[in-house]
Formats: C-alpha cells, structure tokens, sequence
C-alpha cells in the first residue's frame, strides 16, 4: 500500500543488494600451482548487517510504553498537587497548546521524541484536570472504572487485529475514517447548536447521549485496529527506529479519546 511518508521510502532491498554488493564485489584470483590456503570463517558474510536500522517491534513497545507513562504521571501530579481550580486553570492552555502540537505532528509527521513527549505532558495535565472534576463531581471510582474499561478495550482489539478477527482492508480504513469525520462533525454541530439554543442531545445524559457515546467509543475502538496497522506496515517496510515516535504519538491520542468517552459514558449512568 503505497504512502506518503519519505520514511517508508527506505525499505530492505537496497540494504540487501549493498550487502551482497560487499560481499561478493571481489572475484578471487585465479591462481596456479598448488593451492592457495584460506580460512573459510575469515570470509565476509552475505547476511552481514550493513549499518542501517530499522524500526522493530521493541522501537514500538519501548517508545509507546515511555510515551504513556509521561501522560500518566503528568495526569497522576496535576490531580494529586493541584486543587480542582488550579488544574481548570490550566485545563484550557494545555488543551490548546495540546491541540497545535498534534495538528503540527499530524500534518508534518513529525517522528521525534521531544515533540510526542510534550504533547503527552500537556495530554496528561488535560486528562488529570478533567478526571478530578469527574471525581470531585461523582468518586474516584468511576475513573477507576474508566481507567479499566479504556485499557480492556485496548487489548481487546489488539487481540482482534493479531489474530486476524478483523482485517485491516482499504475499504474498512475508509469506512473507519469517514465514521470518525461523521463523529467530530455531530460534536461539532451540536457544541454550536448549544450555544444558540438547539441542543442535538448528544451530550445531556439521555437516552440518545449514551447511543452516540456507544457510537464514538465503537469507532475509538476500531480506530486503533488504524494504529496498530501502521506499525506493522511501518516495520515491513523497514523505516527509521525514529518513527516509533509517530506510532506512539497516535496510539495516545486514540486511546485518550477513548478513555475520556468512556468516563463520560459512565458519568450518565451515574447520573
């Protein structure tokens, strides 16, 4: 499936005609007489690495793993050392600065370390504002809750992609992505329609409020089936071990959306 991304431009064939290309270049010389002796062990191998690196599944655990564990000890420090009206203070800056560095990572695919970390931070005081205010409001067992839910949604559709459950197919990817356009667009018209008096429902607590949260967190859900798909299609063509960071940049962003629907979700309930 072609792409886009100058990474996956780099892929084995090159490395492996240039590893060949050194080991075999030289011809042995012919030579008469009595033979010449050679030490068999001492030859260069076919198989020798060349020097490039390519991205490995480890890349993807190990850059992922750091990458949440910034979020959580960001989100874990802003509800534990700041009151609620501090950490809504800071709500609105960290969203905003949060939203400019992902729509600059998206667009830019931008693979580095620093610019995925700081958005984990400003992810991570968003979270932890917004889960103080659901626990001040209800207890701290309903993000507990939400806290479960999101990561047994996780490896549920991990197990569903590695076992092949649910393929991957161009039409699914399209079907995903039109669904997640079909979700912001609903967020969007009914956060407008609020402001003039036409509310759509979608966010009271009602009946319909909890079939569009069952909505969105289905397409949350099915959208990580996207992420774990550009990993393995991102190792098969043999990018930079630096586009893990990518990887994990979005990973992070699916799985806060779906966390902070589920806590909504169960906030209705609740209600």
């Amino acid at each position: 499936m072609p792409s886009s991304n100058p990474a996956f431009s780099r892929g084995f064939p090159g490395a492996a005609q240039a590893g060949q290309a050194s080991a075999w270049g030289q011809a042995p010389q012919q030579q008469y007489g009595a033979p010449a002796q050679q030490n068999p062990y001492a030859q260069p191998s076919p198989y020798a690495a060349t020097g490039a690196q390519y991205m490995t599944m480890d890349d993807v655990v190990t850059k992922t793993g750091v990458t949440f564990l910034v979020t959580v000890l960001t989100a874990a420090a802003t509800w534990a050392l700041l009151p609620q009206s501090a950490a809504l203070g800071l709500l609105i800056p960290a969203l905003l600065v949060g939203l400019g560095l992902g729509l600059f990572i998206s667009f830019k695919q931008i693979a580095n370390p620093a610019a995925t970390l700081a958005y984990a931070a400003m992810q991570g005081v968003v979270v932890g504002a917004i889960s103080e205010v659901y626990a001040n409001a209800f207890d701290g067992n309903l993000v507990f809750q939400a806290v479960i839910g999101t990561f047994g949604v996780f490896a549920g559709m991990l197990v569903v992609y590695k076992t092949g459950a649910i393929r991957v197919t161009p039409k699914l990817t399209r079907w995903i992505v039109g669904a997640m356009f079909g979700v912001l667009a609903l967020m969007l018209v009914n956060l407008v329609g609020g402001l003039f008096g036409a509310d759509l429902g979608l966010r009271d607590g009602g009946p319909i409020a909890i079939v569009f949260s069952l909505v969105v967190i289905g397409v949350a859900a099915f959208s990580l089936l996207l992420d774990f798909d550009m990993a393995d299609e991102a190792i098969r063509r043999g990018v930079a071990p630096k586009f893990a960071w990518y990887i994990a940049f979005g990973l992070l962003v699916t799985v806060i959306w779906l966390y902070l629907e589920i806590l909504r979700l169960l906030s209705y309930f609740r209600e």
